[in-house]
């Protein structure tokens, strides 16, 4: 991924309307296919040499006539130099505009954005930047997780703009279509709706569904009645981080060696020990419709399967040996960063 090499520029207030590009380039091709037309009507001259005058008359170079002008030749030329002189001074207004307040840079650097996102799969939507937004997106940059966020508050988007590492971004409401088909959903693992509004994580999260009936979304919900809602609207998994909250501060009382346990693996900054799923959908032919004890995985990797999701989406803790990886069923593995290492490449191989 590139780094923004032009964030002050990015930070200015948008242009005004009338000083746009296109228009600018517009208004000169058709001064310029107007001065064709009229030397060639008036004066006969050829294209080339009806483009020689246009040339000539819009660079002011004072320069000689490719022959002599009619009487109708020099009042055409007497309108068509003041007006020149006039769409010249804008299009030179434009450009300065664009060059002196980075607008050309910008747009560069939103293209390149564009052609990133344009190329992704199998990647992550994250919807909303704010506290929860974060800390998500900084766990996958942390795991190498493709990811894009959406958010349409301009000063979250400057901060982004600003960041060190480079994050694929979207200025836009992310319960519009629009925005999401620009995000690729269509070809997302996984969308992510933290929105500070229940109402808002409904209405992106139905239409995230309806956009792409296969992806997995996560949803944060403020309010316990909220809930139901958002899964109708066709969520997978639907997160209340206050009630997470308490259930941990409660946990601290009664399991305190058992959470401070959990919280040091899960700690990247104080552990190199993490997770890995083994699903029989990406899983290897060589793996599919084995049991634990025939996989051998603990002998090759020194990774443990600690957990089993059958079928029909239930946990076993400690599955047995003689547990098989079925269609829909999936293993949980834990180990440090080189045994998960090592498990990658087992699975690869």
């Amino acid at each position: 991924m590139i780094k923004n090499p032009f964030k002050r520029n990015l930070q200015l207030s948008p242009r005004p309307s009338l000083l746009n590009l296109r228009t600018a380039l517009y208004f000169l091709l058709g001064d310029l296919l107007v001065g064709i037309a009229g030397y060639m009507i008036i004066e006969g001259y050829s294209v080339l040499d009806a483009l020689y005058m246009v040339v000539i008359t819009i660079s002011t170079v004072g320069y000689m006539e490719v022959h002599p002008l009619s009487l109708a030749g020099r009042i055409f030329s007497t309108i068509y130099i003041p007006l020149n002189i006039i769409l010249i001074a804008y299009v030179l207004a434009v450009f300065s505009y664009y060059v002196i307040q980075g607008e050309i840079f910008k747009k560069m650097y939103t293209d390149s954005i564009d052609r990133q996102i344009k190329k992704l799969s199998n990647h992550v939507i994250i919807c909303g930047y704010g506290r929860y937004g974060r800390e998500v997106s900084e766990h996958f940059k942390n795991h190498n997780i493709p990811f894009i966020v959406i958010d349409q508050d301009h000063e979250t988007i400057e901060f982004i703009q600003n960041a060190e590492e480079h994050i694929l971004f979207i200025e836009d409401d992310a319960t519009h279509d629009e925005a999401l088909l620009k995000a690729n959903i269509t070809s997302a693992r996984a969308l992510i709706s933290t929105l500070p509004e229940d109402s808002e994580n409904v209405f992106t999260v139905l239409t995230a569904r309806q956009l792409n009936p296969h992806i997995n979304i996560i949803s944060r919900a403020i309010n316990p009645k909220s809930r139901k809602k958002i899964e109708l609207a066709g969520a997978d998994h639907v997160i209340m981080p206050d009630q997470i909250g308490g259930f941990y501060m409660a946990t601290l009382v009664t399991k305190p060696d058992a959470v401070e346990f959990f919280s040091f693996i899960t700690n990247k900054h104080v552990s190199d020990i993490g997770f890995e799923e083994i699903s029989y959908e990406f899983a290897p032919d060589k793996c599919k419709d084995l049991s634990i004890r025939d996989l051998t995985i603990r002998k090759t990797t020194g990774a443990n399967i600690i957990g089993f999701k059958d079928p029909l989406g239930k946990y076993h803790v400690n599955p047995t040996p003689d547990t098989r990886l079925i269609p829909g069923s999936s293993f949980i593995v834990l180990g440090n960063r080189r045994q998960l290492d090592e498990l990658k490449k087992f699975m690869e191989q």
